[in-house]
């Protein structure tokens, strides 16, 4: 497919936002820093250290951050000093960032990945969980409140939960397991709880090959759009068939959709440092608070 690069020189690129105003927001991780891309320039919002990771708009217009806590990068070298992950709120106006989670039932988060605002203002999100040396602390899908007054841990012991996110009619939260290249879905008894499967969920799909999965968008017909590591874009059907389109770059890490009929397709591609847009075959889902 073709595509129009939006912007070079990012560093390490993820967490896109399609803003109305033509812009797109997005986190820098080895920067470690909210940024916003618009006609080809690349603006600083807020430096937020650590290793900000994936991005929300929420209902009160500030964008909450997934911060990963930084540590170094696939391919690269430690970078920037590592903080405790947690997730953040920017103040869009201010530039002004303050942390509202990080301890969770008496535990601290270990990596902040992604996450994504239902209908009711709360939010999902994952935690990869971390690996030092020969020692892997696991991560977990939890769900919070926008005011930073209540977070649940929903699933804990996945094996690298990554990108998020909910179907049209938010009775599935879907969550991609990076290391074993899987979609796994969570049903929904209603907002935050889990049903069928319980902590664990059930798998929809395997990658194939040996693929890492990604973040991931879903698409207005329920389709799951999973940013495939050596694979460009999965797009998984709830009833796990899938489709590939390929990407020239082995580290695509995020998918959003914006555009008049939701059918610009932006996309990270962390390895080259771009953010790229292309024509999608099918529309995006419109993001609750986007």
């Amino acid at each position: 497919m073709d595509f129009e690069v939006l912007a070079e020189g990012l560093q390490f690129p993820e967490g896109p936002i399609a803003m109305p105003d033509g812009s797109v927001i997005l986190v820098e991780i080895e920067r470690g820093t909210l940024s916003r891309v618009m006609d080809g320039r690349i603006e600083v919002i807020c430096d937020l250290g650590g290793g900000p990771n994936g991005a929300a708009l929420g209902p009160d217009g500030a964008v909450y951050v997934t911060n990963n806590g930084g540590g170094g990068l696939p391919g690269k070298p430690r970078g920037r000093q590592q903080v405790q992950g947690g997730i953040d709120r920017v103040d869009l106006k201010t530039g002004k960032a303050e942390r509202i989670y990080e301890n969770i039932g008496g535990n601290l988060l270990s990596a902040p990945n992604d996450l994504v605002f239902d209908r009711e203002g709360g939010f999902w999100f994952t935690d990869l969980g971390r690996q030092t040396g020969r020692v892997r602390h696991l991560g977990g899908v939890y769900y919070a409140k926008a005011d930073g007054s209540k977070a649940e841990e929903v699933s804990f012991g996945g094996t690298g939960y990554n990108g998020i996110g909910l179907s049209p009619d938010e009775t599935v939260v879907y969550a991609a397991e990076t290391h074993t290249g899987r979609l796994i879905a969570f049903d929904l008894a209603e907002p935050g709880k889990a049903v069928k499967g319980g902590r664990n969920g059930r798998l929809v799909a395997t990658a194939p090959g040996r693929a890492f999965f990604d973040s991931l968008a879903v698409q207005a017909d329920g389709k799951v759009c999973i940013a495939s590591i050596a694979d460009g874009i999965t797009t998984i059907a709830p009833d796990g068939a899938l489709t590939q389109t390929p990407l020239p770059d082995k580290m695509v890490t995020n998918i959003c959709f914006g555009g008049a009929d939701m059918r610009d397709a932006y996309i990270t591609m962390s390895g080259v440092g771009q953010l790229i847009r292309m024509r999608w075959p099918e529309a995006g889902l419109k993001l609750n608070f986007g």
